[in-house]
């Protein structure tokens, strides 16, 4: 399976004492094999942050 499940979190959010926000994405192991960033959406901090792949 090329695919897998990957789940990014908040890097801005426990530098600031709130709770990470989590999203659930998937990508291709075999063309991506650097861990992931991308910008959405904290509610609890209300703006977009940075969210890195986590284990």
């Amino acid at each position: 399976m090329p695919r897998e499940t990957i789940t990014l979190e908040c890097s801005e959010a426990r530098k600031e004492g709130k709770s990470p926000s989590r999203y659930m994405t998937s990508r291709n192991k075999k063309l991506k094999t650097e861990k992931q960033e991308l910008m959405k959406y904290n509610p609890a901090l209300r703006r977009h942050t940075l969210h890195k792949e986590i284990k």
